[in-house]
């Protein structure tokens, strides 16, 4: 999962503007895909807008998070959600929840990228952009953030972090 946003902080009035998933089952993307550009009726500060590239005027015309919340808390239901940087999506997805005297998600449901790659490769760069060069994962489609295919990325590089895409093969030498 991952998403977009017109800021840093939620508590400051900073909104979601777009979130991304992709399901992984088994170590493999399934093909299934949930993304929603959502209007935050609000400005788009000119330092969010360099990120992600989206504009005030191109998300009025989408629907606030209260008309896909329903839809959003469907596709994820209690599955665990692979994020990096889980306490910054988090954070906004839950003060969007609470805004909506909705039930927040548990931080416990989230499984927090950053951390990983931080235990398995201390003082390594540990962005997205790091991880995709480290693991060779070609993110040269990526010229701006965007939540669906940086959680493509994410999904891939979920992957490596856990051992490749199968974490417990080896092979014992023979004798």
């Amino acid at each position: 999962l991952d998403t977009e946003t017109t800021g840093l902080d939620p508590r400051d009035g900073d909104r979601l503007v777009e979130i991304g998933c992709v399901e992984v089952f088994n170590h493999i993307a399934t093909g299934e895909t949930y993304h929603q550009y959502i209007n935050p009726q609000r400005d788009m500060p000119s330092g969010a807008f360099d990120v992600h590239g989206l504009s005030e005027e191109f998300l009025s015309r989408h629907p606030v998070f209260a008309d896909i919340v329903d839809d959003f808390l469907t596709f994820i239901g209690d599955s665990q959600l692979v994020i990096h940087n889980a306490s910054f999506d988090m954070g906004f997805i839950n003060a969007e929840l609470k805004r909506l005297d909705r039930p927040l998600l548990p931080m416990s449901q989230s499984v927090d990228t950053v951390r990983m790659a931080r235990r398995r490769f201390p003082g390594a760069p540990a962005s997205l952009d790091a991880l995709c060069r480290r693991f060779e994962i070609d993110n040269s489609a990526r010229t701006k953030h965007g939540a669906l295919l940086d959680a493509e990325l994410l999904a891939e590089v979920y992957l490596e972090l856990r051992g490749g895409r199968q974490p417990g093969l080896s092979l014992a030498a023979a004798e």
